[in-house]
């Protein structure tokens, strides 16, 4: 019995404490829109906050790489991942050097978290597995699914055009775009958290659904 208050008290408080984090992100929005009159461009609040966060996921995996030696390779290539989605984020401060210029550091990126994780090739796979059986996976993969794929579905030209016709407005177009990659950003920060505080809840359920046959069969 306790056990189970103490599941649905943590659990109850994950959901809030998320609630807020999304209360804040829509909050960035608001300011940029109501406050700011339209600013939603590369140095808006909410391009801000969608470099913060990605920088935090980033930050969040290298340090669990430095203390997680088992899991290093893979937390590695994850961390790289989401560096590589931050220098495409300040692609407009790549530009002060060259236009495009942010691709050769995200290939540079890659490139040493490739070489990084490699030192240890045989603990990638089982990395990522760990990661993909993990309950927190699912509410990454639709983070970035909202990010890399609906957000520029529903960010469409094309689409607002036809939506509003003489009435086009760039700025409504953006604002749903931008709003629907940072919703994206905040789940994939969310899961990480929940991934990375609870690494072992996977292995743990999977091993008491392995048991639990066993013991049925000996019982009998």
């Amino acid at each position: 019995m306790r056990e189970h208050i103490t599941l649905i008290s943590r659990e109850m408080a994950a959901f809030l404490i998320s609630g807020l984090l999304l209360v804040f992100c829509m909050a960035m929005v608001y300011i940029d829109v109501a406050w700011m009159h339209n600013a939603l461009h590369e140095t808006s609040f909410t391009e801000i906050t969608q470099a913060v966060m990605l920088t935090l996921l980033a930050a969040l995996f290298f340090r669990a790489a430095s203390q997680r030696p088992e899991q290093r390779s893979a937390l590695i290539l994850v961390g790289g991942f989401y560096s590589c989605m931050l220098i495409r984020e300040l692609d407009y401060l790549f530009d002060l050097i060259r236009h495009g210029a942010w691709l050769w550091f995200a290939l540079a990126t890659t490139a040493a978290s490739l070489a990084l994780a490699l030192r240890t090739p045989a603990q990638i796979l089982p990395g990522l597995a760990a990661l993909l059986q993990h309950r927190s996976w699912q509410m990454m993969a639709a983070g970035l699914l909202a990010i890399l794929v609906f957000s520029r579905l529903f960010g469409m030209h094309q689409l607002w055009q036809q939506l509003m016709l003489e009435g086009y407005n760039r700025v409504v177009k953006n604002m749903a775009e931008e709003g629907c990659e940072l919703f994206g950003y905040t789940l994939c920060l969310i899961a990480s958290l929940r991934y990375l505080w609870q690494p072992h809840a996977a292995q743990v359920s999977l091993s008491r659904d392995d048991v639990s046959p066993a013991l049925s069969r000996a019982a009998r």
